[in-house]
């Protein structure tokens, strides 16, 4: 590492240690990036990626995208060290009285190929030189993979339609608004205003909720010991089948929810069993094999199956629940695939303890509703 990394006080001062822009694997810079991507937990790694940033700080800006393009290969750990290695770099050009390439850096943001971090990264820097930019690049990222990109995108549209002179007007961009649309609050705002002036929304199929579910139980969570017990559904889901559940045997039986968000409200639309756990299934129709984001909400403890294997698993009582609290990657198959929840309630008795709920929406990685449905 020592020997990879050292450039000579005479070679740092004829300029000889620039980097290059082309990712050479034998190049000083992709070596360098190549450390901080390796950097790991506990220290390991940190003297060698302290090395490496230093290195590619001094090649100055000619090593701003090979730092940006590292994002694509780089874990939560090693893409702080890219951070902060790019932001090493931008603010010695900038103390020099020097501009940043503006014309690369926005080809960068605009490849969506990159990673979004990145792209993002680049972009709020290039806004602090240029704020004009925003009006050049934002209008085109309404479908980008960036969530953050989206959210400015959008509101935009929204800016744009509140200042519309009337409804007829402003009701176009409100809906093209919600075609990029991933955010809850701006879902909220747009939804408002479509239903104000007369027009349907249907927030559940625009976020991809699950409304529609069998559901079975009660099983025995006495003592908060049914979490950890194999009751049948985690072996077999049969919608014909009976068990002997807590209070007696139990079957299927179909639960819907008309919240725009998806909410299936156990202790409201069934009985708020205590020290009890319930079972719901339901199958999604996917059209092909595809990674996709399985994103729960819920107070209570749960597990979660995908086609019979278990993805994700939360023993928790009484947190506070939001929509896309759990982001579990899951990979679908083609054609039908099912999904089973456990939920949890135990038997605190306080005000706050009583919610007994779910809800579950199918995304890509922006957010997205993934097309598909109940079979």
């Amino acid at each position: 590492m020592k020997t990879l990394l050292k450039c000579s006080v005479a070679v740092i001062a004829a300029a000889a240690c620039s980097l290059p822009l082309a990712a050479d694997e034998k190049s000083p810079a992709y070596q360098a990036i190549a450390k901080l991507q390796s950097v790991k937990p506990n220290s390991e790694g940190t003297a060698d990626a302290r090395a490496a940033s230093t290195l590619l700080a001094k090649g100055g800006a000619a090593n701003l995208l090979p730092v940006l393009k590292g994002f694509a290969k780089a874990d939560p750990l090693a893409a702080n060290w890219l951070r902060s290695t790019f932001e090493k770099i931008a603010d010695a050009e900038r103390a020099a009285g020097r501009k940043l390439p503006e014309e690369a850096l926005i080809s960068f943001v605009k490849d969506r190929s990159q990673s979004p971090v990145a792209r993002r990264l680049a972009y709020e820097w290039v806004l602090q030189q240029n704020p004009a930019i925003a009006d050049q690049v934002i209008p085109e990222m309404l479908l980008d993979p960036s969530p953050e990109f989206r959210r400015d995108a959008v509101a935009r549209l929204i800016e744009e339609a509140t200042k519309a002179e009337n409804p007829e007007k402003a009701t176009p961009l409100y809906r093209k608004a919600m075609e990029g649309a991933v955010h809850e609050d701006q879902v909220n705002t747009i939804a408002k205003a479509l239903r104000d002036a007369g027009g349907t929304v249907n927030i559940q199929q625009h976020f991809g909720f699950l409304p529609s579910w069998q559901i079975i139980g009660p099983f025995d969570n006495k003592e908060e010991k049914g979490f950890g017990i194999t009751y049948p559904p985690e072996s077999e889901v049969r919608l014909d089948a009976e068990y002997e559940g807590q209070l007696g045997p139990v079957k299927w039986a179909p639960v819907a929810t008309e919240d725009d968000y998806g909410v299936v409200d156990i202790a409201k639309q069934i009985q708020n069993y205590k020290g009890s756990l319930m079972y719901a299934t339901t199958t999604f129709d996917s059209d092909r094999e595809q990674q996709v984001e399985i994103r729960l909400g819920t107070p209570n403890a749960w597990k979660m199956w995908v086609n019979g294997q278990q993805v994700f698993e939360r023993e928790e009582y009484h947190r506070s629940s939001q929509m896309d609290q759990y982001r579990v990657p899951v990979t679908l198959k083609a054609g039908s695939n099912t999904i089973l929840i456990k939920v949890c309630q135990n038997e605190q008795t306080q005000d706050w303890a009583q919610r007994y709920q779910f809800q579950v929406r199918i995304s890509d990685a922006t957010g997205s509703a993934i097309a598909g449905g109940k079979l």
